[in-house]
């Protein structure tokens, strides 16, 4: 294998893009695509719009699960003949749930130098907001797509003692939450969606209980769905946070600030919390 140092190769970027505030995005990658030949984009259109933002004039070339051979070996010979190329996926960073790793190793065997521009994640940022354990956590990207099989995966979590990171869409996400119900039990879990935008929400609290408060019919934005691990799924009763209650509705919390904080917390059931919350504040008066 040829040394790098003998013949002047390009290099591989592989920069991360904002998933949803265009601001999101670091000075270094926007002068790495300013700079590059070459764009390799899963969706050209998509982003061609963050180019634009940034008065970009890159070329742009397709690269996607359906062409990334015919389009690898492009990209691969203008690598080879000195031309630098930034990868980029539609949003977030390249080669998560996406072809990236193809490309990357075909670099990697030809010698090209692959390097990162770093920069924002859909699943890290979930997690960071969860207010679930992050010293160790597993991702698995999309699951099965059909229940039996995306069944017979999650049985295998279920002894996972680490937090369970992965995306949905929201045409599924409500039958994904009714087997992780039948397969895990009524864990306590966190989704989020619409990250960095306008309508960015995330939703946290046992699965029996958002299956029957949350309406997802009408939902849009791809999901980061987190699921607790094994040994935080434990019991909890209304008598043992009785004290808490009495403290917040005490120090001037209302009944309803007071049921949201409680339920929020503990992953209860939100109208048997509010009915005790209710319930202790009227025998304080």
């Amino acid at each position: 294998m040829q040394n790098i140092a003998d013949k002047k190769m390009g290099t591989l970027y592989l920069v991360s893009t904002p998933i949803g505030n265009l601001k999101d995005i670091t000075f270094r990658a926007v002068e790495t695509l300013k700079s590059v030949g070459i764009v390799a984009a899963e969706d050209t259109r998509h982003t061609m719009k963050l180019l634009n933002h940034y008065a970009i004039r890159a070329k742009t070339k397709s690269f996607n699960d359906h062409n990334k051979e015919e389009s690898g070996n492009f990209l691969l010979k203008k690598l080879l003949e000195g031309v630098d190329v930034a990868l980029v996926s539609d949003a977030g960073t390249p080669g998560i749930s996406d072809p990236g790793y193809y490309l990357v190793n075909l670099a990697h065997k030809n010698g090209i130098k692959v390097t990162a521009c770093p920069g924002a994640c859909a699943a890290i940022m979930a997690l960071s907001i969860s207010g679930m354990s992050m010293e160790k956590f597993s991702f698995f990207g999309f699951l099965p797509t059909k229940s039996g099989k995306r069944k017979f995966f999650l049985k295998s979590l279920a002894n996972e003692n680490k937090s369970v990171v992965f995306y949905e869409s929201p045409g599924r996400i409500e039958d994904l939450l009714k087997d992780v119900y039948e397969v895990l039990g009524d864990r306590y879990v966190v989704l989020a969606r619409e990250l960095t935008k306008i309508f960015e929400e995330t939703i946290r609290g046992k699965v029996s209980d958002i299956l029957r408060d949350f309406c997802f019919s009408k939902t849009k934005g791809e999901f980061t769905v987190i699921i607790s691990k094994a040994e935080e799924v434990e019991s909890i009763s209304l008598e043992d946070i009785k004290d808490e209650v009495e403290s917040l509705l005490k120090g001037g919390a209302s009944v309803k600030e007071t049921s949201k904080q409680i339920s929020d917390k503990y992953a209860m059931s939100k109208k048997e919390v509010y009915a005790f919350c209710l319930q202790l504040s009227a025998a304080r008066k």
